[in-house]
């Protein structure tokens, strides 16, 4: 029977993971269709927004061939989806800023405002929350040696970070581009491209504020038009 129930739990585990994989998926299908109407082309040589949406498809593991029916779907989809971004504070004072997708505007807010609401948390005016937050470049890459970091540095590489056994390295967003041509050069694996928004300080709360707030921004990012969450928050020790 313990065989059986384990076996069930994994296959639960599996359903699970492949519904939040296939909900990310269908979310960045959407920012692609988007992008191909507002940058209007469906060549990411010459549309930025396209090219920022498919490289966090990639940074999701996203197959080619999903990316490439969103990118020929566009044409015929009849979705007017906007980008838009949302300012607020939840559970402790953390600071958080939203990027959502959505062909109604006014319907997201609401719903997302009564997510806060239930949540313990508020939204803010525009630039509420923004100032705590500052725009950068992200590539996550292969650990390398000191000389190649070196090199990274010369391109316009301003900070590097240990995450969870993961080389993070940090710069402007304008640099992020040719940071990234670097590193092909030299041969580096580039596991992930973006440009984020990076907090410039950590709001640190006792163990069950953290996992309050931990579990209001989760709800946050499973709304079917929201696209990221940022925050402040600092998840030490959960």
């Amino acid at each position: 029977m313990s065989g059986h129930s384990k076996w069930d739990n994994i296959k639960r585990r599996k359903g699970a993971q492949d519904q939040k994989r296939g909900k990310i998926f269908s979310k960045i299908s959407r920012l692609i269709i988007a992008a191909v109407k507002e940058g209007g082309s469906d060549d990411a040589n010459f549309n930025p927004r396209l090219r920022l949406a498919i490289e966090r498809a990639r940074s999701e593991n996203m197959p080619n061939d999903n990316i490439n029916r969103a990118i020929v779907g566009a044409a015929k989809s009849n979705e007017d989806a906007k980008e838009f971004v949302l300012e607020g504070y939840g559970p402790g004072g953390v600071a958080v800023m939203i990027e959502a997708l959505s062909d109604n505007h006014q319907r997201t807010v609401q719903e997302l405002k009564n997510i806060f609401q239930k949540g313990g948390g508020s939204l803010s005016e525009p630039g509420a929350v923004a100032f705590q937050f500052e725009k950068k470049g992200l590539l996550e890459i292969e650990k390398v040696a000191e000389e190649k970091m070196l090199s990274l540095i010369d391109a316009g590489a301003d900070d590097f970070e240990e995450i969870d056994g993961k080389t993070v390295v940090w710069a402007s967003a304008s640099a992020l581009s040719l940071l990234e041509l670097k590193a092909t050069e030299l041969g580096i694996e580039v596991k992930r491209s973006d440009v984020v928004m990076k907090p410039i300080n950590k709001v640190s709360s006792d163990k069950g504020i953290k996992a309050k707030a931990a579990d209001f921004l989760e709800t946050v990012a499973d709304h079917d038009d929201v696209q990221r969450v940022f925050s402040n928050l600092d998840t030490a020790g959960l």
